[in-house]
């Protein structure tokens, strides 16, 4: 099994959304920044997960994504296999015929150890994960802080004049008096 960055950046963000999900729903734009990873790279993994049901999204001014179950019932395994990445380091791909469409001879051997691994992801859950960067002393801001900039150019309101705006207005007022 080589696990790509697909998989990587996915358990990540998770663990994030679970970390910063207590005051409501968790922005892409909050991940990204925290975790460096590509706003647009998230919106496709998040679009995956969703699918699976292992998040949901809230639309709208305050909008993003909370956890849909308790990070206790989120396993590694279900996170990586939502974003489509194959946990198996078979050749065939499980399907027995990578020697001349025969199973070779370490087919056991690697079907064995894609168990194991599965068994090893399913049983690291998203909460245990939590715990750990809790654990390592992780901080977790209250409030998003939010930034404005401050102009140093005074706002100008513009003048409002009570004059004609073209040629044919002009001779019309003319016109008139």
């Amino acid at each position: 099994m080589r696990l790509t960055t697909k998989g990587r950046f996915a358990v990540t963000a998770m663990i994030d959304v679970a970390l910063h999900g207590s005051d409501g729903p968790v922005t892409l734009a909050a991940v990204s920044s925290r975790q460096k990873i590509s706003l647009s790279y998230l919106e496709q993994l998040f679009g995956k997960l969703r699918r699976s049901g292992l998040v949901e999204s809230v639309r709208g001014p305050g909008g993003g994504y909370n956890l849909a179950k308790p990070p206790e019932a989120l396993s590694v395994a279900d996170i990586i296999t939502a974003v489509d990445e194959p946990i198996d380091t078979t050749q065939c791909g499980g399907q027995e015929n990578c020697k001349d469409d025969r199973r070779c001879m370490t087919h056991e051997l690697w079907a064995s150890l894609n168990q194991r691994m599965v068994e090893f992801l399913d049983s690291v859950t998203l909460q245990k994960l939590v715990d750990e960067q809790l654990a390592k002393g992780v901080q977790i801001e209250d409030k998003p802080i939010v930034r404005r900039a401050i102009s140093t150019t005074p706002v100008v309101k513009p003048i409002r004049v009570n004059a004609p705006n073209s040629v044919f207005a002009l001779g019309n007022a003319f016109a008139k008096s």
